[in-house]
């Protein structure tokens, strides 16, 4: 394994928005320290445009076009690699991984960067020690193949599922800093868990409304589903024994969960506080898109039952209700069969369904 990302051989698995600004973000400062960064894609149309054009990336950090290779096979002189960074969607996360699994390292290790909580089916496939999180603080999209735009600045936080010193963490850190800053957390169930709520949340309602975060968020009734999203997600969490983390040191999920009186209040100080701490991230956020509804466009399966459905099958293994969180999976999935469209009012639908005002 390389020290200090020398040589560091990177395989990124997944060529949609975040992998390739990863990809194209680490490609010249690896390849400067004598490693090697290739991108794995199923997409022949992005592959081609890779080949033809590099990685555009354009957005909050400019225009540049890098010329990382994208491949859509691999060959057995491309391995071992020392990280495996899966970026693909949730439900094609366990399929990828097994088909990169002959070309990790015997010391190297497979990265999630999906939301939800994937690592717990890659280390099935891989093994537990060769597994580690990557919590994804910014956001990107891909407008069109082989341009990705960045929509939100950074960073990741690292960890172990068991919460384990590992000096791979380190190493890893080294690489993935040209992309944004990085953290390390002894408590990856508590930062995936908190940025599980919010992705329950944003993703899902931006899938149902089909906007950008900034301009969903100034709705009342957006900023209430949120906050009811986000509460039956954090009541799961506490049944599963996970102490949440801060999303980006600030915003406190314990704290922006409603109270048994908050529910049933129609204004209060408190409920006044939150909304604006919502509005607030939407301004930060503004430009952000749901990647599920993205994928739902390319004519792919949504993340949902990743996010709110995840939430929903362990609510009920733990007797904690999720109502809101069960008809949110329902009409997404709806969206995807061509039953409904992503619309405010899908939106406005939905909260007269779980009783929203």
């Amino acid at each position: 394994m390389a020290v200090e990302g020398v040589g560091a051989r990177v395989l990124v698995v997944g060529s949609g928005g975040i992998g390739g600004v990863v990809a194209a973000s680490i490609y010249e400062p690896v390849q400067a320290l004598g490693g090697q960064v290739m991108a794995l894609s199923t997409n022949a149309t992005i592959a081609d445009a890779v080949r033809s054009h590099g990685m555009r990336l354009t957005g909050i950090d400019g225009a540049r076009s890098v010329p990382c290779p994208c491949v859509l096979a691999l060959s057995p002189d491309d391995g071992p690699f020392d990280w495996v960074l899966l970026a693909t969607q949730p439900p094609h996360v366990e399929e990828a991984a097994r088909k990169a699994l002959p070309w990790l390292g015997a010391q190297g290790a497979m990265v999630c960067f999906q939301n939800g909580l994937c690592e717990e089916r890659i280390a099935r496939i891989a093994g537990p020690e060769r597994v580690v999180g990557a919590v994804v603080g910014w956001g990107a999209t891909m407008p069109e193949p082989g341009v990705y735009e960045r929509t939100a600045a950074g960073g990741f936080t690292l960890g172990r599922t068991d919460g384990r010193d590992d000096p791979r963490l380190a190493r890893l850190a080294s690489i993935l800093e040209a992309v944004g800053p990085v953290a390390l957390t002894s408590n990856l169930a508590g930062a995936r868990w908190s940025k599980l709520a919010i992705n329950c949340a944003i993703s899902t309602l931006g899938t149902l409304g089909g906007e950008r975060l900034g301009t969903l968020m100034t709705s009342l009734t957006v900023r209430r589903l949120a906050l009811r999203i986000m509460t039956e997600v954090v009541r799961v969490a506490r049944a599963e024994g996970v102490a949440l983390e801060k999303v980006s040191g600030t915003l406190d999920l314990d704290w922006i969960a409603l109270t048994e009186a908050e529910e049933r209040s129609a204004g209060s100080p408190s409920l006044f506080t939150k909304h604006a701490m919502l509005l607030a991230v939407g301004a930060r956020y503004r430009r952000m898109r749901s990647s599920m509804l993205s994928a739902i466009e390319r004519g792919r399966e949504p993340a949902v039952d990743f996010l709110n459905g995840e939430v929903v099958e362990r609510g009920a293994r733990h007797g904690v209700a999720t109502p809101v969180n069960a008809e949110a999976q329902r009409m997404v999935h709806a969206i995807a069969r061509g039953e409904l469209t992503s619309s405010r009012e899908t939106i406005y639908a939905f909260a007269e369904r779980v009783g929203v005002r």
